[in-house]
């Protein structure tokens, strides 16, 4: 609320007036918010039972230790007992092992299809020809660099050894250079490379015609026949590591891509090694991480790698006598476990996407709800600043959100899943926190391009389930795909949905991983590690967050005050106040034009206006200069010409009434003094401020019913509140314009005040209206001529958006209507003598009605006294019967029907 006798109220005035408003907004849609906020309790409890028919799946014997049923005291008491020797292959997993068994360490040997050979991708000469591939006989590949080929040449001969027999078969493999090309589990209880039923590979220099055989392997109390195939190996030299980089690179398996793969075996940079120094870089596949990305380098099969490279320096030092055996890999022993999945860390990423980015557009059609109704302008126009509208809006939006994630985080919890009660509780709060923050401000944004709720909901929504499938099919896969530039993430991440996604996804990585092998969630420690992507996430999103409150905050600035996109700049240049503009000489020359057409009155009020400006007189309230609206043609239709060139000057204390039919064009007048649309020419001044950069301080001397009236709920006979409710008709108008003057403006604008109200209402009504004319100017629009009479001082009458004669009523009246109407009914048999009588006190009368004895006429007001008239009649009576006669003067209603009729008829004709 603004009183201009005081200044503006003050500012947590202001901002407690609005948190007002929308906690009685958020009180009207309690049922709403129940919806919203039950949508993320819902999908918990989704989960919740998705994870109650997951585990009683997984709670089967297939999924056990396996056991047995016996006597095993010899007392005649079976009992069950469990364990590794009762298990078979499946179960062996979950039992506990306290001597858990020795395996051969093996190398990573890629499988027949991927072994690197020569091909577009890779054209060096000394790969493998690719026809080796349809034959099955490819061989595998070992790249070598350093500062010393000779050196490095010596060290891979040393790698590979002659075929070692052994009575122990597990151990005549170690002692071999083997492998396998399956995939590594997360332990080493059980190697899948003796029980997948896949060939172990004899890496050797040259391969004998009896170098395929099979052996007896133990596996747990099981013996399994497996296949060993020799495979040769062969040792390629490269200039330097960024070759080997480059082919390992061109090589490498993108995830299960079906391009053609050349994968190496391993490579080996001796860079300075010498009888004096060893100094080797081991490069390997990485290929096999589990789909966590935490798979332990000792389950890649990468030790044995590292071996081969010892013990050929050790031989190259001392002989091939001299060896370092390695002999077996195990893991540390283990308690029973059993196979745990949980479900809101498996699909949490995506769905709680949804949950957290549907207050987008929450957000986003709040806000523009509140422009599509032109509740902010209505606001403003009593008072209220940007800086408390940007406060109590964002905190209001901040605490709705913040309750929301709150209940989202409070609900999981409860509920047990994994997802919130493994990670600290902490880093989810400063996540959540961040990106609500950074969604409102986006809100704030994007509401600048929306005008209609229906279209900002659509797009809102289609921004929702977009970016959770977007991130879930498209986004993951490269955050999972080690080979995609780590740059493109982030550059990716810009996109706040993204960003929320990567954010969600690792919280669900690090609860997923903490479930199954029992260990916490994500911790503070944990954003340091190099595949923690939570640490980029919290830096995008804030730098995000500040500057895109920024920018909607100054895209606001220019949207909602019509400022320039530069206001700041031109505040430095001129002073406030000083508003006023010489009319340019190019105004002053299409002046000639506009006199031609015009009538005399609106060229004078024109004159008037180009004189006040001319002069900076600063006496009248509001003073439109040339003020020209045209709305673009759609479907097309030509423009449409709403306003056209309106030039006015209305002092302090005068009411001003604006007459002309439907489309005259007097809304958009009001909507462009008011702030709702802008002038396509021309300009007004307020309180001698222009309307197209002062809007701000015009509406603190302003007050419009029509949008006080929507404002309380009351428009069309509706109620804001119980109490308002009980009004009448009359009591609910009188209300709106109570509302308008709050604050003492300067400046009212009615439309239309009294449609639809009885005449005792209307009477009551009026008499609030005169008492608020004094020292303040109201233009009022109207279609009442008895309304316009009582309370107007000066009358326009708008037709097809121009003004077509300006003055009092008794003026335009007498301007405008000079005759007399004289209406005189007989029977049918003395028409003829009454026409005859007319003729005789008006020669040039006209016949306007005629029907069934009733004629009515037009009679100049300089042909005929109204002695004359009384005395005909009279004598007529003596000699005739007459019904009924009167004689009226012209009304405003007259007027405004001739001058209506007549622009139009003037419009057809041009």
């Amino acid at each position: 609320m603004a009183d201009s006798s005081h200044g503006p109220a003050s500012f947590w005035t202001q901002a407690d007036a609005l948190l007002r408003k929308n906690l009685t907004y958020q009180k009207r849609n309690i049922k709403t918010n129940i919806r919203l906020i039950s949508f993320p309790f819902i999908l918990c409890l989704l989960l919740v039972l998705i994870q109650a028919l997951v585990n009683n799946e997984l709670d089967k014997p297939k999924n056990k230790c396996g056991c047995r049923t016996f006597d095993q005291n010899g007392d005649g008491r079976e009992e069950k007992v469990c364990g590794l020797e009762y298990s078979d292959l499946d179960q062996g997993s979950y039992c506990a092992i306290d001597s858990p068994p020795e395996w051969p360490p093996l190398l990573q040997v890629p499988a027949q299809v991927y072994r690197a050979v020569a091909s577009d991708v890779m054209p060096f000469a000394d790969l493998p020809n690719e026809s080796c591939r349809r034959t099955g006989s490819c061989p595998v590949t070992l790249l070598f660099t350093g500062n010393n080929h000779t050196l490095g040449d010596i060290m891979v001969e040393n790698m590979f050894t002659s075929s070692a027999n052994s009575s122990d078969v597990l151990v005549g493999i170690a002692r071999n250079v083997s492998g396998s090309h399956s995939m590594p589990e997360y332990t080493n209880f059980l190697d899948p490379a003796f029980y997948s039923g896949l060939p172990l590979y004899n890496l050797q220099r040259q391969c004998t015609q009896n170098s395929t055989y099979s052996v007896s392997v133990p596996v747990m109390t099981f013996e399994r026949q497996q296949e060993i195939i020799c495979v040769e190996g062969v040792p390629l030299w490269r200039n330097s590591s960024a070759d080997v980089n480059n082919e390992l690179y061109k090589g490498y398996r993108k995830g299960n891509t079906e391009r053609k793969i050349n994968e190496i075996l391993a490579a080996y940079d001796f860079l300075n090694t010498n009888a004096n120094n060893f100094n080797v870089s081991v490069w390997y596949n990485s290929t096999f991480k589990n789909d966590t990305g935490n798979q332990a380098i000792a389950l890649l099969r990468v030790p044995r790698s590292v071996n081969l490279a010892s013990n050929a320096y050790l031989q190259f030092l001392k002989g091939p006598g001299t060896k370092i055996q390695f002999d077996f890999v195990k893991e540390m022993p283990k308690a029973q476990s059993s196979l745990k999945l949980d479900f809101s860390s498996l699909l949490g990423t995506l769905f709680f996407t949804w949950v957290v980015i549907q207050l987008f557009p929450v957000v986003l059609t709040s806000l523009v709800y509140e422009k599509q109704q032109r509740l902010r302008i209505m606001m403003k126009m009593h008072g209220l600043g940007d800086g408390p509208y940007w406060l109590i809006s964002y905190a209001y939006f901040l605490v709705v959100s913040m309750i929301y994630m709150l209940c989202f985080v409070i609900f999981g919890s409860v509920v047990g899943l994994k997802f919130f009660t493994l990670n600290d509780y902490s880093i989810q709060f400063v996540f959540y926190f961040i990106y609500i923050n950074l969604q409102i401000s986006l809100a704030f944004l994007a509401a600048a391009m929306f005008f209609n709720v229906k279209t900002a909901t659509v797009v809102g929504y289609i921004c929702v389930f977009g970016t959770g499938l977007l991130g879930g099919f498209l986004f993951q896969f490269f955050v999972e795909d080690t080979s995609f530039p780590r740059a493109w993430i982030i550059v990716m991440e810009l996109y706040p949905g993204f960003a929320l996604y990567r954010g969600l996804y690792e919280f669900a990585q690090y609860s997923y991983n903490g479930n199954y092998l029992g260990t916490d969630g994500m911790r503070w420690k944990n954003l340091s590690d190099g595949e923690n992507g939570m640490k980029d996430v919290f830096i995008i999103m804030v730098v995000e967050w500040l500057l895109v409150l920024f920018v909607a905050y100054y895209v606001d600035k220019i949207a909602s005050s019509g400022k320039r996109p530069l206001f700041f700049l031109q505040s430095l240049r001129k002073k406030k106040g000083s508003s006023f503009k010489v009319p340019s000489l190019r105004k002053q020359g299409s002046l000639k034009v506009t006199v031609e057409m015009d009538k005399l009155d609106v060229v004078q009020e024109r004159e008037k206006v180009e004189q006040i400006i001319l002069e900076q007189d600063k006496q009248n309230a509001i003073v439109c200069d040339n003020l020209r609206k045209v709305y673009p043609g759609r479907d097309g239709n030509p423009d449409k010409l709403a306003v056209k060139g309106l030039s006015l000057a209305l002092p302090r204390g005068e009411c001003f009434g604006m007459l002309g039919p439907n489309g005259a064009g007097k809304t958009s007048f009001i909507n462009m003094m008011i702030g709702l649309t802008k002038p396509s020419s021309g300009t007004a001044y307020v309180q001698d401020l222009d309307i197209q950069t002062h809007m701000e301080e015009i509406y603190t001397s302003m007050g419009a019913v029509e949008e006080s009236l929507k404002s309380v709920n009351l428009f069309n006979g509706g109620v804001a509140d119980k109490q308002a409710g009980k009004y009448s008709g009359g009591m609910k108008r009188r209300l709106s314009v109570a509302i308008s003057l709050i604050g003492d403006p300067k400046v009212v604008y009615m439309d239309e005040p009294s449609t639809g109200l009885d005449p005792a209402s209307r009477n009551s009504l009026w008499n609030v209206m005169k008492k608020a004319k004094k020292e303040r100017a109201i233009i009022l629009t109207t279609h009442s001529m008895e309304e316009a009479e009582v309370l107007c001082d000066r009358l326009g009458i708008f037709v097809d958006g121009g003004l077509q004669c300006i003055g009092n009523p008794k003026e335009l009246k007498a301007r405008y209507g000079g005759s007399y109407v004289f209406t005189m009914t007989t029977s049918s048999t003395h028409e003829q003598e009454v026409e005859t009588l007319v003729r005789r006190l008006s020669p040039n009368a006209s016949k306007i009605y005629h029907l069934s004895g009733t004629q009515k006429f037009e009679l100049p007001k300089h042909e005929v006294r109204i002695a004359d008239v009384f005395q005909s009649v009279q004598t007529a009576k003596s000699r005739f019967t007459v019904f009924a006669w009167g004689l009226a003067d012209t009304t405003l209603e007259d007027v405004f029907i001739k001058v209506a009729r007549g622009a139009q008829a003037f419009n057809v004709l041009s």
